[in-house]
């Protein structure tokens, strides 16, 4: 319980109605259906709807006062009004929780593709180096040895809070997290202290959740400009929007790289041969870590995942686990038995051909998994595609002109493509637009399309196809979901061959 008068001065108070000098507030909360009977309501504009609607249902749920941007007379409880209610709950939830960030090691992790991957891999290395270690990222929330389905890849900032105040009382000492844009731009993340923040990469994936690229950008781009002095700042110098926030922080700057030399960090010697990468990472320019100081040189690193994606992932990885005083043995021996994500690359089937499923979202993530093709050896390659449904033909247009790019490089001129109309929900079904978008693209470029409706059918036709030495590509992020399961079911009958759409 907490005096109400105290909590406040944490936040930008600009009016009151009816306000009262000894209240206690036994709790915050920003959802009417879970107020508790002396809790501080919080109305936050800016979902759907506007939790000011919902005042009247916390007071008689037992709300004792409110923190609100406009005052409602009618409703009796003391008001208390702020510039902005989502600020101002970021900043009371670390009050109340006797600012839980500044106790961890915070280590924050934005990217278009990757986040999930790398913030893993990182609690993996810190767990391998014998760390009680906390997560928070799109799958699950992971205090400890406890775990919760997470709701969002950034909880709100209350929930957040209330996680890393539990991180504290189980001696959880660091914490990996991915940080999403829109955590970023809602505020859920303004009063997080982080140690460590890392930028991957970025490509047009959530432009229709920020209105323009440039304001996604802007939004990832706060991570790393609001770095304090003290904390440092890892960057990939290969994509050109993190590379250009080098000189816009004031945290300590740590870059890596495939193709750039100019870094702190360079990987060469790139092995993708099987599709898993071997590599050597060459320290070029000195830094310090946890109780460490790094001086030029190197060392091997094997991943057990596969894919180009994952050696940019491990990059990011490698250089925070460094900065956390991690031995290299302990990084090599973390990576090497890593076991990776869900549908990033997955190898799913390995036997007489190779079976890859890739959550293949927009042209960043298109574009590292084929280039990751290039590297492979292997005889054909039979490229099953679910064209996106409900995200319009821009989207789509994009995508399809991001594949015949790559088709084109690794000489392929057949796509099977499927609307996988029986597994998608409606938010996510093709529509005719869609389909003709990808369909045109694909004439233009004089790639053949073998279309089907169903899903199964498109994977049972690649399948008939597939021969010794093969590579099959499940590619796709809704409309392939189910993807991997039907293959290995598939494979478990003979496999007839199915009539496409044209």
């Amino acid at each position: 319980m907490t005096r109400l008068q105290e909590l406040l001065q944490a936040t930008a108070v600009v009016g009151s109605f009816r306000p009262e000098e000894n209240l206690e507030a036994t709790g915050i909360s920003y959802h009417s259906q879970k107020v508790s009977p002396g809790d501080l309501f919080v109305c936050i504009t800016g979902y759907s709807t506007d939790g000011h609607k919902y005042l009247p249902d916390a007071v008689k749920s037992g709300a004792a006062a409110a923190i609100v941007e406009r005052i409602q007379e009618d409703i009796a409880i003391p008001q208390y009004v702020v510039p902005n209610s989502r600020i101002a709950m970021a900043q009371l939830a670390d009050a109340f929780y006797s600012h839980p960030s500044s106790k961890l090691k915070m280590i924050g992790i934005t990217a278009t593709n990757g986040k999930t991957t790398t913030t893993y891999m990182t609690n993996a290395i810190l767990e391998q180096h014998g760390l009680k270690t906390g997560l928070i990222g799109t799958v699950v929330i992971k205090i400890d040895d406890v775990k919760i389905p997470s709701e969002l890849t950034t909880p709100e900032s209350l929930d957040l809070q209330s996680y890393l105040k539990q991180m504290v009382d189980r001696d959880v000492t660091h914490v990996s997290m991915e940080v999403s844009s829109a955590a970023l731009e809602s505020h859920r993340v303004e009063t997080v202290g982080y140690d460590i923040v890392c930028f991957n990469n970025l490509s047009r994936e959530h432009i229709d959740s920020h209105g323009t690229f440039e304001k996604y950008f802007e939004a990832k781009a706060s991570l790393i400009r609001g770095a304090s002095e003290h904390s440092s700042a890892v960057l990939n110098l290969d994509n050109e929007h993190a590379a250009s926030l080098v000189g816009q922080t004031r945290a300590n700057v740590i870059t890596y790289g495939l193709k750039s030399t100019e870094g702190t960090l360079h990987c060469k010697d790139l092995d993708l041969s099987t599709g898993r990468a071997k590599f050597t990472v060459e320290i070029i320019k000195p830094f310090k870590g946890d109780g460490v100081e790094y001086t030029p040189g190197e060392f091997r690193v094997e991943l057990r995942i596969p894919g180009l994606h994952s050696v940019y992932n491990s990059m990011a990885a490698i250089a925070i686990a460094l900065l956390c005083g991690v031995p290299v043995a302990t990084i090599q021996e973390a990576l090497r038995t890593f076991g990776g994500v869900e549908r990033r690359f997955e190898f799913i089937h390995e036997d007489e051909f190779i079976i890859v499923d890739d959550h293949f979202a927009n042209p960043g993530n298109i574009d590292v998994t084929l280039e990751t093709l290039r590297y492979m050896d292997y005889e054909q390659c039979h490229f099953v595609y679910a064209i996106r449904g409900n995200r319009g033909p821009i989207i789509n247009r994009e995508n399809a002109e991001a594949i015949v790019k790559w088709m084109n490089r690794l000489e392929m001129h057949e796509i099977i493509a499927t609307r996988s109309a029986s597994h998608v929900n409606k938010n996510n079904t093709v529509s005719d637009e869609e389909t003709d978008v990808f369909l045109e693209v694909m004439n233009e470029a004089g790639i053949e399309v073998k279309l089907y409706r169903e899903l199964p059918d498109a994977i049972a036709h690649a399948l008939s196809k597939a021969g010794r030495g093969d590579l099959i590509l499940l590619a796709g992020c809704q409309g392939m979901d189910p993807g991997a399961e039907i293959a290995l079911e598939l494979l478990k009958e003979p496999v007839s061959k199915q009539g496409a759409e044209g």
